[in-house]
């Protein structure tokens, strides 16, 4: 079963995102971030390459893409919140770019 993020995780696992681009979304306990990319299609590989690991782990991102920009939100609803399925997924993400 998933739970929300302890606040001896958020120090450990969050504060790492934290400090690479991610911030939290205010009113929410979510996290986000904005990724640009060279063009559309290199913005829409990475969608694809996303979905597939968030598809495999069954936990999918609230996105939105604009031409070459996509911008990442991450909360488990299922928990209200952030859960260790959140900072997996985000530094996922964070390798497929790198």
């Amino acid at each position: 079963m998933t739970e929300k993020l302890s606040d001896t995780a958020r120090k450990t696992t969050l504060q790492p995102l934290l400090e690479n681009g991610w911030s939290m979304v205010e009113g929410r306990d979510a996290i986000t971030k904005s990724y640009t990319f060279g063009d559309f299609v290199e913005a829409m590989g990475f969608m694809t390459r996303a979905a597939l690991w968030a598809e495999k782990w069954n936990h999918h991102p609230e996105w939105f893409n604009v031409y070459n920009r996509v911008e990442v939100t991450l909360s488990t609803h299922d928990v209200g919140g952030l859960s260790a399925l959140d900072t997996k997924l985000a530094r996922k993400f964070d390798g497929l770019v790198a």
